[in-house]
Parts: C-alpha cells; sequence; structure tokens
C-alpha cells in the first residue's frame, strides 16, 4: 500500500520520555493527511503501543537503540511502519485476546489489531523489525514527504 513518495520519518532515541514526540509526530502526519479526528486517534494510539512495546521490549537491554518511525501518504489511507532493532518478533505468535478478559499489561498488539486495518511483522536482517500497520481511510495522498 505505500504509497511512491518518501515517508514523513521520526528517529528519536530508546526513551519512554520520547513518547510524547512520537504522538505529536504521527498526530501531525495525520493532520497534513485530512484524516478525520477519530482515525487520527486510532493511528496515534497504535503507533504508541508500538512504540511504547519497541521501546520496552524490543530495546529492553539495548537503551542504546533507535527506533524510526515511517509514515506513508497512499490514496486510500495512511501506512505506519515502526522499525526497532529488536530481536526478531513473530506477531502471529501473539494470542488473540478476549475483550473482557481483565489483566494489565499485555494489550498493546490487541489494540493495534483492533484499530488498525492491517497489522504485520517482518524480520530486518539479524536484528531489528519493520512492523507496519495500515489505516485505510480515503483519503487524498500530498505528494509531499517529509524528514
Amino acid at each position: 500500500m505505500a504509497s511512491e513518495a518518501a515517508p514523513w520519518t521520526l528517529t528519536i532515541s530508546s526513551d519512554l520520555r520520547l513518547l510524547a514526540l512520537a504522538r505529536a509526530f504521527v498526530e501531525g502526519v495525520c493532520h497534513v493527511a485530512g484524516a478525520d479526528e477519530r482515525t487520527t486517534n486510532a493511528i496515534v494510539l497504535a503507533t504508541d503501543e508500538a512504540t511504547n512495546n519497541a521501546i520496552r521490549h524490543a530495546h529492553q537491554d539495548h537503551p542504546e537503540a533507535t527506533l524510526q518511525i515511517q509514515c506513508f501518504l497512499c490514496p486510500d489511507g495512511i501506512e505506519i511502519r515502526v522499525l526497532d532493532e529488536g530481536e526478531p518478533f513473530d506477531l502471529t505468535k501473539v494470542p488473540h485476546l478476549d475483550p473482557a478478559e481483565l489483566r494489565i499489561g499485555g494489550r498493546g498488539v490487541f489494540l493495534m489489531r483492533a484499530l488498525m486495518d492491517e497489522l504485520s511483522c517482518q524480520p530486518r536482517g539479524e536484528r531489528g523489525n519493520t512492523l507496519r500497520m495500515v489505516k485505510r481511510c480515503g483519503r487524498p495522498a500530498p505528494t509531499a514527504g517529509g524528514s
């Protein structure tokens, strides 16, 4: 689904204090894309969960690692990619949770699945993963990218 245009990209260090910056970046991209408030909130929350998981889990033993958020503006929606430097992660092994189940934590992937139209994860060589999320919203894609 990714557009031919260069993605809007943010690279941050593996620091939970930077989650607010990541949220603001994604919200800004959604605003430029013309996404409505409900779609924007879904994309921002899903990306926040993905970024939080990368920092807490993929990078837990590597605080020097960085992660990158790439936003592609497409004719029929927005594609978000979160690139981490963690061990290969198999998203298909994360169980589909019962939304009524009471539990603390472990809801990040559940939320990403619920909020986005597509969710996949691919390894990037020996270290690193690319988490890909797509939200369809029928918006026209601007041609300019950011970095």
